[in-house]
């Protein structure tokens, strides 16, 4: 679809760039002439996935980091200038999600998706921005959000109220930092299957499972392929599409049209939807 030079020797920053679609948006922009640099929690993942980058042909650096933490995220934008001498592009693509009747919340629980989605964020983003302006050349930011930035949707609240904040930055450094030559994108994916994602927010009971009833929605009738979303990001990110900036493009085949992604399970018996996602919280080892 595009020719092999798109980002050629672009120094593009993905967070929680070792699984999922980060790892997919990573492959991607290496295929395409960009030279990658991986972030995350887990050591372990973005080093298998930076080394399959190299196995490919392309260049690959892998840092441990928390975008939690703003030290951690000021050594890897180092670390990555270091590598590479610059930072041209920053794609936000780490986040936290699970699925919660909002009642039953703790004030941790949302604390801790807000703190990854948004405050982690702002912190990649805010670091990547200095580092741009110091460099007077410019760049892209692309932050991954959802189409439930807008219309809300019951039992993500937490990640709801992140995303939408992730939004209103992205718009609002559009226009802030337009003059520094940074450009601030997003893009709000559908439904898209991935192994981590998939388990925590796809319950199954009642006949069938929380696919199923999400397909329902979704006019195209299927999920996303991970190409179809790294394509977008790509040309997001490339020169060519140097006129955009402020907007969030939608990628879910029209599902959101129908209303807020989780809304379906509240036609379901709310005991039970509640021992399901009891059921699937992450036990503590």
């Amino acid at each position: 679809m595009f020719r092999g030079d798109l980002l050629k020797d672009k120094v593009v920053i993905v967070t929680g760039g070792g699984t999922g679609l980060g790892k997919s948006m990573a492959l991607r922009f290496a295929e395409l002439g960009a030279r990658l640099s991986l972030t995350s929690r887990s050591s372990e993942h973005i080093e298998s996935a930076a080394e399959e980058i190299r196995k490919r042909g392309g260049e690959a650096h892998a840092v441990a980091c928390d975008v939690r933490q703003p030290d951690q995220v000021d050594a890897m934008v180092r670390s990555t200038v270091e590598k590479f001498g610059r930072v041209d592009v920053l794609v936000n693509n780490a986040a936290g999600n699970f699925l919660a009747q909002t009642e039953k919340l703790t004030p941790n629980g949302f604390a801790s998706i807000v703190g990854i989605v948004l405050n982690g964020s702002f912190n990649c983003t805010l670091a990547c921005g200095k580092q741009m302006i110091a460099q007077g050349s410019g760049g892209s930011i692309l932050s991954i959000v959802t189409t439930y930035a807008w219309t809300g949707s019951a039992y993500v609240v937490p990640s709801a109220c992140a995303k939408a904040g992730v939004l209103a930055m992205t718009r609002s450094l559009a226009v802030e930092w337009a003059h520094h030559k940074i450009r601030a994108n997003a893009i709000a994916p559908g439904p898209f299957p991935t192994e981590g994602a998939w388990s925590r927010l796809m319950p199954a009971g009642f006949g069938e499972s929380g696919a199923d009833l999400i397909k329902k929605k979704i006019p195209a009738g299927r999920t996303g392929e991970h190409h179809e979303l790294t394509n977008l990001a790509s040309y997001l990110l490339a020169d060519e599409s140097a006129y955009i900036t402020g907007e969030c493009v939608v990628i879910d085949g029209g599902e959101w049209l129908m209303g807020g992604e989780f809304n379906a399970f509240t036609t379901l018996d709310q005991r039970a939807i509640g021992q399901m996602f009891d059921a699937m919280k992450p036990r503590k080892k």
